[in-house]
């Protein structure tokens, strides 16, 4: 059985903690897109932990974490995480990385620096992780693939030929220090020594780990909006974000995803820019970001705060339709267990009309959320294990929700560890 954990937003609605917890579960997890330029933040019994590239579900002896070919492979990042995790008292993880993952290299870094720079007050909000530029190249054709490590006479001719053409954009449009292809080619056998012992043809392992019948556990990064073809674009990532990807970055065929967890949160929020329709402000934000998350809604990665709104039904509906929802895992619900009233957000007025279809960027920057109200519960639900004894009025809230979005909740998450979950 296979099963993939997504976003249904922008990112940052739990995944991490839902990944950890199905991989109890779970024989092998898979990242398939994305690199280190978002986070996971995980609390269980070994502490509190921000993964950016190893899988979730890393913390059990059972699991196999694997490196899909999808990923924007940073190979010192991932074997700084590994051995921050080992320093931490947990076990050693099992890794398996694709041979066709591709790699990003320290000149991707730079040039995601550079860039944003050079666009200055119109930049994209990158997290300077290199992942733009990463993507770029891969499919300009010019990356590194990790097969490629073992391969010396092609990385010899590789490395002249990549900084003859990065060079040039160093020199006439960034005006920096250029690449030295020696420098290169050293770096490049570091990465070969570091990643050699964990190289695996991963299709293939992934196929016959179907045909014996394991569970296998497809772990996205960032949510539907930050798709490149279906998000808020150009505010957007350069991975598809999408379950359907899946299948394609850990290379195995789209009918062996079975179940598609969608992760929501109960409210929004969002890291970097692009447009947010429900979005707070001021002092009521602040209060939501202070209780919100587990020790405040910051970026796992860049520690950022992130931007504040209401749940949004609009956005959250399309999030779980382009993802194929089968369960819908509801997040933090704890949080809003402040508030006397909880807007949400049903409809978006764009050119006075109301529509509760997600449009498309240029539409979107005109939209004004149109709001429901419901009432508060007014009480800490954390340590609550059954559905039925959730209060009334939160209750009413998951149904409301669920009926608008049109897709099941099925867990509901009342807190930050692994056994605050709540089944439907």
């Amino acid at each position: 059985m296979v099963k993939a954990v997504v976003g249904a937003n922008w990112g940052d609605e739990g995944k991490g903690k839902i990944t950890d917890m199905l991989a109890r579960e779970a024989d092998i997890i898979v990242r398939f897109q994305g690199g280190a330029n978002a986070g996971h933040t995980i609390v269980n019994d070994y502490g509190k932990f921000a993964l950016h590239t190893l899988p979730s579900g890393c913390f059990y002896n059972h699991t196999t974490s694997i490196i899909g070919n999808g990923v924007a492979l940073n190979i010192p990042v991932l074997f700084r995480e590994i051995q921050e995790i080992v320093d931490r008292g947990v076990p050693m993880p099992k890794i398996l990385v694709s041979d066709r993952a591709q790699m990003v290299m320290p000149y991707h870094i730079l040039f995601d620096q550079y860039e944003e720079e050079r666009l200055a007050g119109k930049s994209f909000g990158s997290t300077k992780s290199g992942i733009a530029p990463f993507y770029s190249d891969k499919y300009a054709k010019i990356g590194f693939q990790v097969s490629e490590l073992f391969d010396e006479e092609l990385l010899q001719e590789k490395v002249v030929r990549i900084c003859e053409t990065k060079n040039v954009l160093l020199e006439h449009l960034y005006h920096k220090p250029l690449l030295d292809p020696q420098e290169l080619l050293d770096t490049l056998h570091q990465y070969r020594e570091m990643v050699e012992p964990y190289v695996c043809d991963v299709s293939t392992y992934l196929w016959n780990a179907i045909r014996d019948g394991k569970n296998i556990l497809l772990e996205g990064q960032l949510g539907t909006l930050k798709d490149p073809d279906h998000g808020i674009y150009p505010m957007v990532t350069s991975s598809s974000t999408l379950a359907a990807y899946g299948a394609i970055g850990a290379g195995i065929p789209p009918y062996e995803i079975q179940k598609v967890i969608t992760v929501c949160k109960a409210y929004s929020s969002a890291v970097g820019a692009g447009t947010f329709v429900s979005e707070i402000f001021g002092d009521e934000a602040d209060e939501l970001r202070r209780r919100g998350g587990d020790g405040g809604e910051y970026g796992a990665t860049t520690g950022r705060p992130r931007r504040m709104g209401w749940f949004d039904c609009v956005a959250s509906k399309y999030g779980c339709r382009l993802q194929g929802a089968t369960d819908v895992a509801f997040t933090v619900l704890d949080v809003l267990g402040y508030l006397d009233e909880i807007p949400v957000c049903v409809g978006y007025e764009i050119d006075g009309e109301v529509t509760t279809e997600f449009p498309v960027t240029s539409k979107l920057e005109k939209a004004k959320p149109v709001y429901k109200v419901l009432p508060g519960w007014r009480e800490d639900i954390r340590g609550i294990r059954k559905y039925e004894d959730l209060p009334e009025n939160c209750r009413r809230y998951v149904e409301f929700v669920e009926e608008q979005i049109g897709f099941p909740i099925t867990m509901v998450s009342n807190g930050p560890g692994r056994e605050d979950i709540i089944y439907r």
